[in-house]
């Protein structure tokens, strides 16, 4: 098969790849407890931190970081019958924040002033992750979630409890959040999943399998 060009294109799927990835790694904390693919979780939620990045290469140099990503990505817009209906609502929900939080002044003042602090407790005071999570996890809580409706997370009881488990599940979804505004910035249009969904699985498919062939950086 030829491969495609790269263009803008690649950059839109790869910044919708990490938000469903983040939507997929909130339902296996709240069934199963944990994120099972190494590294998936964490390379979303390091995303939130990286406000400026020179590019989406510079945010995911390693497309392996993104394949459970890629692959629910293709799973919802691809062709076939077995979509996953839970991740599916997330993104919804995601983007649906993503779009209230772009019309509030007020809230992305307040979120630049959370993240900046953010940074400073990783990178100057050299807080520990968990810390980190949980300051995110309560900066969804308090700025994100207000703006619509509460994203209804569905899981096991035992699991939703756990606090170090609810402070994942909200980082997550400010992860979500984060790549929704990235791919917002790179042109991504909700239309698209409409009169472009065939483009966006090809390429989905494309990167996969050059993941498959050779797990390597981003060209």
């Amino acid at each position: 098969m030829t491969a495609l060009q790269r263009d803008e294109w690649f950059e839109r799927v790869i910044a919708l790849a990490a938000l469903t990835q983040a939507a997929a790694a909130v339902k296996q904390v709240a069934r199963f407890g944990s994120i099972r693919e190494v590294n998936a979780g964490r390379v979303v939620m390091d995303s939130v931190l990286n406000q400026n990045p020179d590019s989406v290469k510079a945010m995911y140099p390693n497309l392996s970081d993104l394949r459970l990503g890629l692959e629910s990505l293709l799973q919802q817009i691809g062709a076939t019958r077995d979509k996953d209906v839970e991740v599916t609502r997330y993104v919804v929900g995601i983007l649906a924040l993503e779009r209230r939080l772009s019309r509030s002044d007020k809230a992305l003042q307040e979120l630049g002033q959370r993240i900046t602090q953010m940074q400073r407790q990783k990178h100057d005071f050299q807080f520990s992750d968990d810390t980190i999570v949980a300051s995110m996890g309560s900066t969804y809580s308090d700025l994100i979630s207000p703006l619509g409706q509460p994203l209804k997370i569905n899981g096991k009881q035992e699991f939703l409890q756990q606090p170090s488990n609810q402070h994942l599940i909200r980082a997550l979804l400010l992860a979500g959040v984060r790549n929704a505004v990235l791919w917002r910035q790179l042109g991504g249009k909700r239309r698209h999943f409409i009169f472009n969904r065939q483009r966006m699985v090809r390429i989905a498919q494309q990167l996969l399998r050059e993941l498959r062939e050779h797990s390597e950086p981003l060209s």
